[in-house]
């Protein structure tokens, strides 16, 4: 059976109305840190309880265990330095932390490894409303120009970040994205992943994210915090971690094939950081948090899904408090 089209997957997404909801609150946002917990018993985000009911199933999709990733930071003279440095900082910190990777361990036979490649800056025009179709334009130019040499494409995905202002949607053409998949950053998308074929055959994966921010009275993509770069870095850990976890979830709506599927709960309809969005409802700051890393930085990030404590996963530093699910 083909994956439900009732909720699009393989995008962070909040519901306009949830939004809202959750901007009316006007909460501050939460802090954690990986601690110490007894074996056998994976620690579950504060005000969840279980619901391994919505667990992720491993399909026969590809799944990548040593992923490495770049910035690419798109229309580039529109960007602060010190927001390029915050996110460079933050996401690469993130990514190879022991305690957020202990969640993510549980869906791979071995250790997990990451490696930031650095960030790139791409002085191309950008339209205003950069589409699924503007992605593969943006990867064919990237790779003709040189500026992905020596990438391991199979293993790596590319980030590329949108310059403030920027709306981010997507539809696309026929034979490229889901035709079926339409959404805006002006309606509460933060970004999405994929992958994309280059003329010379080469598939590359991506993820796109908008500079969420609040103007005004317009939202664009999710602004969980007042400083754009967090919600950034935010939605690409949300990315990052469904791209390594359900690489080909694209060509699996294209070509509605479960097969396709790597890691993904078809009972919640979601990846791996999906579910915790969903169930978080209008309280947002329950998954969008700020860690406290083991090298004592601190990093803004979504909690991904845990099967091991059948919920959003809080990091941990235990080993022991899960074992692997293969």
């Amino acid at each position: 059976m083909a994956p439900s089209k009732l909720r699009a997957i393989r995008i962070v997404k909040v519901h306009p109305t949830k939004l809202r909801e959750f901007a009316a609150k006007k909460k501050s946002p939460r802090k954690t840190k990986g601690g110490h917990h007894a074996p056998g018993a994976a620690p579950i985000a504060p005000g969840f309880k279980p619901r391994p009911d919505l667990n992720l199933q491993q399909f026969r999709g590809k799944t990548v265990q040593a992923l490495s990733f770049t910035n690419v930071y798109l229309g580039s003279s529109a960007w602060a330095d010190s927001d390029i440095a915050n996110i460079d900082q933050s996401l690469s910190a993130a990514m190879s932390d022991p305690t957020l990777n202990n969640v993510i361990a549980q869906y791979f036979s071995g250790p997990i490894t990451n490696t930031f490649l650095a960030s790139r800056r791409s002085t191309a025009p950008v339209d205003t409303t950069y589409t699924r179709d503007s992605v593969s334009q943006t990867l064919n130019q990237l790779v003709s120009s040189g500026q992905l040499a020596g990438v391991d494409f199979p293993n790596a995905v590319i980030n590329l970040l949108l310059p403030p202002g920027t709306i981010l949607d997507t539809t696309a053409s026929a034979g490229v994205g889901d035709l079926d998949d339409k959404d805006s950053s002006l309606n509460g998308l933060g970004g999405y992943h994929g992958s994309h074929v280059a003329p010379d055959g080469t598939v590359i994966y991506f993820a796109a994210a908008v500079y969420s921010e609040q103007k005004g009275n317009e939202t664009n993509g999710i602004p969980i915090w007042p400083d754009s770069w967090k919600n950034v870095v935010a939605t690409l850990y949300h990315e990052l971690n469904e791209a390594r976890t359900d690489a080909d979830v694209e060509d699996a709506m294209r070509k509605n094939n479960n097969d396709l599927l790597g890691w993904y709960s078809t009972s919640a309809n979601g990846e791996i950081g999906d579910i915790p969005i969903a169930e978080a409802g209008n309280d947002l700051h329950a998954v969008f948090v700020e860690v406290t890393l083991a090298s004592g930085l601190t990093a803004p990030v979504q909690l991904m899904w845990s099967n091991a404590a059948g919920g959003p996963g809080e990091p941990f530093a235990s080993v022991g408090a899960h074992q692997p699910m293969h």
